[in-house]
């Protein structure tokens, strides 16, 4: 008899670990919250706390030998994901993996070959392609309505400081990965082809104070593309931007248009004796993809209960972190880069 349960563990429990941690406690069909992780017994104590249940560990072995759980969710820092996720395959347990999927291709790669020879689950969670947006338009894009996919622009800004760790593009492949992960895989989503070609260029403006200690650190970042298919694309990263979390895309076609993006956070206008309207701006990813983000996690479970490959594959976050790889270099000897 098939297990009709999964037991879940999330690996990491900061802002985006407790996103997953809270839908798999509450809202996630056929799926159970077992534990936490967090190498930070305070925090993975509160983190437990917080979601109701009673069991942590400060040690992802120490999880992976836990027989009621048949699944993790993996939100560390990259440069441990790779370890993790081989280590969980080996244990039997299903995987889903927050971006960027790893540091370099070729760790993607051990991922992979783990997970394939176990025979469980690989999911990388690319969540926007989860969300009805998103959905909406790569249907239009299939059923013709905008002609042959000509160009795709996708950006994304965030408010936040970047954490210590993260000025390190040895520990985090820089804002191309952190950032601009989402937007590498929604231009090779929408394109229905892969990259071939790229040329970026970067710089740091507003965390000049790590420069000395990180000189290849760079908060802003354009990077512009060719398809196999001989489409283009054109992504835009920043970190640290204050005015709000910014996410938009446009696809052009051959006969048509599509807009994607959401820029307020809430419907309220508010116009005063100054004939100004105001409206607040997107705070956070989190209040933009939530919706997204439960959907994402409801999919994994499904896709292991239905026993078919999840919708977002471990190819799509190797080819993710390709593109990651040849940006960076780009940036690096200010040439293009074909891979």
């Amino acid at each position: 008899m098939k297990k009709r349960e999964i037991g879940v563990c999330v690996i990491g429990a900061g802002r985006a670990g407790m996103i997953h941690a809270a839908n798999f406690r509450k809202n996630v069909p056929f799926a159970r919250l077992v534990a936490v992780v967090d190498p930070i017994e305070e925090t993975a104590a509160s983190a437990a706390k917080e979601l109701g249940i009673d069991r942590y560990y400060t040690d992802y072995r120490q999880a992976l030998l836990d027989a009621e759980i048949d699944a993790v969710v993996v939100v560390t820092p990259t440069i441990y994901h790779r370890d993790i996720v081989v280590a969980a395959a080996q244990a039997g347990k299903h995987v889903l993996c927050e971006k960027p999927m790893a540091i370099s291709v070729r760790e993607c790669d051990d991922m992979i070959a783990a997970c394939e020879t176990a025979g469980v689950t690989l999911q990388v969670a690319f969540m926007r392609r989860f969300d009805e947006s998103f959905v909406e338009a790569k249907r239009a894009i299939d059923e013709g309505a905008i002609g042959e996919v000509v160009l795709v622009k996708s950006l994304t800004r965030g408010p936040s400081q970047p954490m210590p760790w993260m000025y390190d593009l040895a520990k985090s492949n820089g804002p191309l990965a952190e950032v601009n992960s989402h937007d590498i895989d929604t231009i090779r989503w929408f394109s229905g082809s892969e990259v071939s070609e790229v040329y970026a260029i970067g710089g740091n403006y507003r965390n000049r104070h790590v420069a000395a200690d990180y000189p290849d650190f760079y908060d802003n970042v354009s990077l512009t593309a060719r398809f196999a298919s001989g489409a283009q694309a054109s992504i835009d990263g920043a970190v640290a931007v204050r005015y709000g979390y910014d996410s938009r895309v446009e696809i052009l076609g051959t006969e048509g248009v599509i807009f994607l993006g959401q820029t307020h956070e809430k419907t309220t206008i508010v116009a005063g004796p100054d004939r100004l309207l105001r409206r607040p701006f997107m705070n956070s990813w989190r209040s933009l993809f939530k919706e997204a983000y439960l959907a994402e996690d409801t999919d994994f479970v499904a896709a292991i209960l239905e026993g078919r490959p999840p919708r977002v594959t471990g190819h799509d976050g190797k080819m993710a972190v390709r593109v990651v790889e040849a940006g960076n270099a780009s940036i690096k000897s200010g040439a293009p880069v074909r891979l």
